[in-house]
């Protein structure tokens, strides 16, 4: 009889736990929120990200807060020599957690892992030629994002974006919007939108802004994105992030659909900061 039974216990415990996780998770989460912020991170914060300073009390607020946790649940390792320290968490952490400003967010869910290179680190990748010839070709990049669990990033290059706030070019910003692109698989430019806020009017602005700056690219045209955007979808998204964040202003008058777009999906207007 039990051992008949105990299938049926176990799908129902299971059924209980699984429906249950979500909400210890976030109360958990709540009492890490309830923790006061540790002075010295909010130090770090006013000296190593002048952008901090702009932004409203209450988005301040939010964005410790959401620094509590992500520190609490991401895992920070040192590559090359890097010892990793609250200067590195804290300065990382806050421009992460920019993207999560005033709305429901489960913390970049696949994300576990985020390796600190001291600066732009070197990564072999096989490439395949148009007449169907492997090759292997050395990059040298500032950051990375993997849809299994880690972020990489660049110490030197993610300092930099914080303490320059209005050159359009973040790493942090442009890796964990990648993250954001990969919630619902592979990222593709097409992240999990608001409430309310059409895939259809969401495809049509970007894929024809992102042709633009194809063209621009291929014939050497200014352009408020930076060119690395045409490389595909994603990194048309993730380069408008970062944009968005650090030359609203610009990026509302030369386009001011796209940034509309931007601003329903990530629900704040930095014009205002």
């Amino acid at each position: 009889m039990f051992s008949f039974l105990l299938p049926v216990i176990i799908g129902v415990l299971l059924i209980v736990y699984l429906a249950g996780k979500p909400h210890w998770l976030e109360y958990k989460r709540e009492l890490i929120k309830a923790k006061p912020f540790k002075k010295q991170w909010r130090k770090i914060i006013q000296q190593r990200m002048p952008y901090f300073r702009q932004m409203p009390a209450d988005l301040q607020l939010q964005l410790k807060k959401h620094i509590q946790v992500f520190l609490a649940e991401k895992e920070f390792i040192g590559c090359n020599g890097v010892v990793i320290t609250d200067e590195i968490r804290i300065t990382i952490a806050a421009q992460a957690c920019l993207l999560l400003l005033n709305r429901k967010t489960n913390y970049y869910p696949k994300l576990r892992t985020i390796l600190v290179y001291p600066s732009a680190f070197v990564k072999q990748q096989q490439t395949r030629s148009g007449d169907g010839v492997y090759f292997t070709q050395k990059m040298v990049l500032a950051g990375e994002s993997w849809d299994f669990g880690k972020i990489v990033l660049s110490w030197q290059d993610a300092l930099e974006g914080a303490q320059i706030p209005d050159d359009g070019r973040n790493v942090v910003i442009h890796e964990f919007a990648h993250q954001l692109d990969q919630e619902d698989g592979r990222a593709n430019g097409a992240p999990i939108l608001a409430a309310g806020q059409s895939y259809q009017c969401w495809s049509e602005i970007f894929s024809t802004q992102f042709e633009t700056l194809q063209k621009q690219a291929s014939r050497g045209e200014p352009s408020l994105f930076d060119y690395y955007g045409a490389t595909n979808p994603a990194e048309f998204f993730a380069v408008a992030s970062e944009v968005f964040f650090e030359k609203s202003k610009q990026f509302n008058l030369q386009h001011p659909k796209l940034y509309q777009q931007l601003t329903q999906y990530y629900h704040v207007d930095p014009i205002h900061w």
